[in-house]
């Protein structure tokens, strides 16, 4: 299924571009699961079933919603002004979830930046910082987070993590000053500024979605299935019904985004079954037991697994390990490793955490040239790699 993610773009682009044909792959490649499972352990592929549903619902509510707010006006499309745009957001996530935040952001951002010649590698950096790295700082950040905090974490104990989350979004976002100046200089330097005749003040519209967008949020930290996703469905019906068009055709709002997602994950969802099988039964044989094996081992296998169920086993397995239990059955080290982990390494592939696959179709159907999953991966690993690095040496050696 990874290999169809990556390779079918390269090989067989414009029959890809369908979701009908996404979602054909995913139903070939999850088909030998689903009847290995129907056979044996149905009650794997009912759990699997509920947590597609819900994390769908969730995605899905966010999507509709946020594509009712509209951010008006002209900004000059400067290195400085669109690093503000992530430093933002990096802050948003953690409050309104990476999902949310994402989708609030990325269409102003790529309207600011419909004039600059290269954009490609702001939407990167949004994804690194806005749709992953950002989320760390409460459980509404990331789902990882959020199943921690249904595991017993403190709702509060997240906030220990701002020194990491401060030091490694401050790298990133001077990284990517430095690198957007180099092409904004690059393409003259008056790259992307606003003509004076067709310049306009900052304004929101669809502000009422802000109430649907809270309720949203809210949902999530305090209600339980199945009324979390009554209210969620609730919450983006109301936005879908009450915003008028005019603002969702100012927004460029289709569901092809969602869609992909949607049929892309059903695969996914059902082909990581026995993966996570095979985690739960034989994790104890890794020999995970310090923190900085949590984060990089953790972290590594939520690039390419969902990050919130490698979270989950990880959590499970760190409980079983007999360490002193200074917080959920762990210490607090080893939960900083695997929280680190499991938030920032969403990062390293389009697959890693739900909003990186978005945040991409919103910016190719706004004609920026994104990268392949594999390219996409080449970046993370050049850029990302590094900071993983200092993390580890700074926070968990």
């Amino acid at each position: 299924m990874l290999l169809a993610i990556a390779l079918c773009p390269l090989v067989a682009g414009h029959w890809w571009e369908r979701n009908r044909n996404k979602l054909l792959v995913s139903v070939l490649f999850g088909m030998p699961v689903l009847l290995l499972y129907l056979g044996r352990e149905p009650s794997a592929l009912l759990h699997a079933a509920e947590e597609y549903v819900s994390f769908m619902i969730l995605l899905a509510s966010l999507y509709a919603i946020a594509g009712g707010i509209v951010l008006r006006g002209t900004l000059p499309a400067t290195p400085v002004i669109n690093a503000g745009f992530l430093a933002i957001g990096s802050v948003l996530a953690s409050f309104v979830g990476t999902t949310g935040a994402s989708m609030l952001l990325i269409r102003p951002l790529l309207r600011t930046n419909r004039e600059r010649a290269h954009v490609r590698h702001t939407v990167i950096f949004f994804i690194f910082l806005v749709s992953n790295v950002g989320g760390l700082l409460t459980p509404l950040g990331d789902p990882p987070l959020f199943l921690g905090y249904l595991r017993g974490v403190p709702f509060t104990w997240t906030f220990r993590l701002w020194l990491p989350w401060l030091v490694t979004v401050s790298i990133l976002l001077l990284i990517y000053f430095v690198w957007d100046s180099v092409n904004h200089a690059a393409e003259g330097g008056s790259a992307g500024r606003p003509d004076r005749a067709e310049s306009q003040p900052l304004s929101l519209g669809g502000t009422p979605n802000a109430l649907a967008l809270a309720a949203v949020v809210l949902s999530v930290a305090f209600l339980g299935q199945p009324w979390r996703e009554l209210a969620m469905a609730v919450a983006a019906g109301l936005s879908l019904w009450l915003t008028p068009r005019a603002l969702r055709h100012e927004n460029r709002f289709t569901a092809y985004p969602i869609v992909e997602v949607a049929v892309l994950f059903l695969g996914i969802f059902v082909t990581m079954i026995p993966a996570l099988e095979q985690l739960r039964t034989h994790g104890q044989s890794l020999g995970v037991r310090e923190p900085w094996q949590f984060f990089w081992v953790g972290g590594i296998l939520s690039s390419i697994l969902d990050n919130a169920p490698t979270y989950l086993t990880f959590f499970t397995l760190a409980q079983g390990l007999g360490l002193p239990n200074e917080v959920a059955g762990m210490t607090h080290a080893v939960l900083t490793g695997l929280s680190l982990g499991t938030v920032f390494m969403g990062a390293n592939t389009y697959i890693g955490n739900a909003p990186n696959f978005m945040v991409k179709a919103i910016a190719e159907e706004a004609k920026v040239p994104m990268p392949s999953f594999l390219g996409y991966a080449l970046y993370a690993a050049v850029v990302l790699g590094p900071v993983y690095a200092a993390v580890t040496f700074l926070f968990l050696s």
